[in-house]
């Protein structure tokens, strides 16, 4: 019993001497591994770091049963994240004793403020077929993190929506219709002297501010073209005639040289007979049908005129349509009368300060707001408008206001503004979910770091039909694809933009990220030239000469840089991007 106890013990230990023979051999052999990372450094795009791993292990570091497993780390101040294994079971490599065994694997991790200066780091780790296992060495793998994605610029655009109102000139039109006895241009007395040719003139009385008075001469179509012409055109110049007479009465003056009289005698036109035929409810369909067989036919006017004689509906269309059409219509255009700008623009000081002997139209308060440069002017009137009608308007224009406040602070003071547009452009959207909310919705997000939100309102406010606006949204959507990493569509997205210095800016750091460093190059440019003390220009044209390794152009860039800013030389001396050019920059910015 005692020798089968020993014989036992003996076997056990030797087993577990072999493990562990093995597990040593593996880690031995795994000094001879092949690991390579790409990129190398790690490079951020989008929100995440991706990268590719592949390993070679040499031959015989696989024994059956057993594994390897590649554990990632990113090592960063305190902190140690293990982005994920790569494992080798010796099962899947059947050929390991005699062959090397190979892998490539992808890995990404999300990104977090401090990862700048980190470390990507593998520990390699032999597996008996029991478990019992035995580490390598921590070894670091790619030095640092390139995050130049992150120098793309907030595009942002406050979309105010139209007030409804214009200080332009604006033309209201009045239509009068005098009709004529048959063959006659003489305008009856019972035209003028009734209901309509009083109001008519009533309305010259009033001196409205006019600008023309078009008269349209017509005429039935019985008769000859001379006939017809001579009473399309006497009856324009009876009613002009009448209109003269009516302003000497009324002692327009001066005023009347400014009105221009345009006449136009319409002769042998069908087209206001067939619309009259066409409700003319005295005679069958199949008679209207005749109707306009014969007036759509061939001959003369005359000839057609002739034909309509001889058909059993004549004598209706003569008694009930061919009337109106003896007639003069007449369309004054005269100029609404508006406040002065300066008007308004009291009034709506008094309104803010809830004076209410004061008042303004909702759209004419909007306006008002429009008149001013100053943002706290713009928000008071605002939000005046929101209590007096609480238009949509008005709360989309009053969550803009808060989107440009936004811009220009810092800390809490913008995040309780960005706080205020949202909520304002929450209300406006449950009114009218235009495309002014919606693209200020975007900005708003953009201010407030949300991305997918920020992505989803822009392109629901560019597919709803952005008008005036689409040139301005396509330059908040590619700054908001490249922080998405989508290099490609933010390009599309910057080419349709409206040019300005951030937007070519952003244009060319899409064109870098996607390595296309001729485009890259002429963004930048475009962006200094748009404004010369651009400085960030300056650095990414640099960082595209490293990358195409022109060390000359590198150095000229990146002294400009540090020269306009100099708390960008220890950023430059530390970025990964210039890496390969340590030595010249050490020297060039010293």
């Amino acid at each position: 019993m005692r020798k089968s106890n020993f014989l036992l013990a003996a076997l056990t230990g030797l087993v577990l001497l072999s493990g562990c023979s093995s597990l040593n051999k593996m880690i031995k052999l795994a000094e001879q591994q092949q690991l390579d990372i790409v990129p190398s450094p790690l490079e951020l795009h989008g929100d995440s770091i991706k990268y590719s791993a592949s390993a070679v292990l040499p031959a015989k570091m696989l024994p059956e049963g057993y594994s390897f497993i590649v554990t990632n780390y990113y090592k960063y101040g305190e902190s140690d994240l293990e982005v994920g294994k790569m494992t080798f079971d010796a099962s899947d490599f059947p050929e390991s004793k005699t062959t090397t065994s190979k892998k490539e694997q992808s890995f990404s991790f999300a990104y977090a403020d401090g990862m700048q200066n980190g470390d990507l780091e593998v520990i390699g780790m032999a597996v008996d077929p029991k478990g019992e296992n035995k580490s390598t060495a921590r070894k670091p793998m790619a030095k640092g993190l390139i995050v130049t994605s992150l120098m793309v610029e907030d595009v942002v655009y406050a979309a105010y929506a139209a007030s409804g109102y214009t200080d332009e000139e604006e033309l209201e039109p009045t239509n009068v219709e005098f009709y004529f006895d048959r063959g006659s241009s003489v305008l009856k007395w019972s035209e003028k002297s009734g209901s309509k040719g009083k109001e008519f003139s009533a309305f010259i009385a009033d001196k409205n501010v006019t600008r023309t008075v078009t008269i349209t001469g017509t005429h039935s179509p019985e008769g000859s073209e001379t006939v017809n012409t001579g009473l399309s055109e006497s009856r324009a110049k009876a009613i002009e005639k009448y209109y003269r007479a009516q302003m000497r009465k009324y002692d327009y003056k001066g005023m009347a040289d400014s009105i221009e009289f345009i006449l136009k005698p319409v002769v042998e036109d069908w087209t206001e007979f067939k619309t009259k035929l066409d409700a003319y409810e005295g005679v069958s369909d199949e008679q209207k049908s005749e109707i306009v067989k014969v007036v759509n036919g061939q001959g003369t006017f005359e000839d057609k005129e002739k034909a309509l004689q001889k058909l059993d509906s004549y004598n209706a269309i003569f008694k009930d349509i061919y009337p109106g059409l003896r007639a003069a219509k007449t369309e004054v255009l005269t100029v609404i009368e508006k406040k002065t700008n300066a008007e308004i623009a009291a009034l709506a000081k008094q309104i803010v300060a809830e004076d209410t002997t004061a008042a303004l139209s909702t759209p004419e308060l909007l306006f008002a707001a429009t008149l001013t440069p100053d943002l706290d002017e713009k928000e008071a009137i605002y939000m005046a408008a929101t209590k007096q009608e609480a238009s949509w308007v008005a709360h989309n224009n009053l969550g803009a206001v808060y989107i440009e406040k936004a811009k220009m602070a810092e800390g809490s003071e913008k995040t309780s503004l960005i706080e205020k547009a949202i909520a304002q452009l929450d209300i406006a959207a449950q009114k009218e979910n235009a495309v002014e909310v919606q693209a200020n919705k975007a900005s708003a997000l953009v201010l407030q770091g949300d991305k997918a939100q920020a992505y989803d309102a822009v392109t629901g406010a560019l597919a709803a039909g952005a008008g005036s606006h689409q040139a301005d949204l396509y330059g908040v959507k590619g700054s908001i694809e490249i922080k998405l990493g989508d290099y490609t569509s933010a390009s599309a997205s910057l080419n349709g933009a409206q040019e300005t210095t951030k937007v070519a800016f952003n244009k060319g750091l899409a064109a870098l990220l996607k390595k296309d460093y001729d485009n890259a190059n002429t963004g930048f440019d475009s962006a200094i030239e748009l404004d010369s003390e651009f400085t960030k220009a300056y650095y990414a044209k640099a960082v595209t000469a490293a990358r195409e390794g022109k060390a000359e152009e590198l150095v000229k860039n990146l002294k400009t840089a540090v020269e306009k800013d100099p708390s960008l030389k220890e950023k430059a001396l530390a970025d990964l991007e210039f890496r390969e050019f340590a030595s010249q920059l050490a020297t060039a910015l010293n």
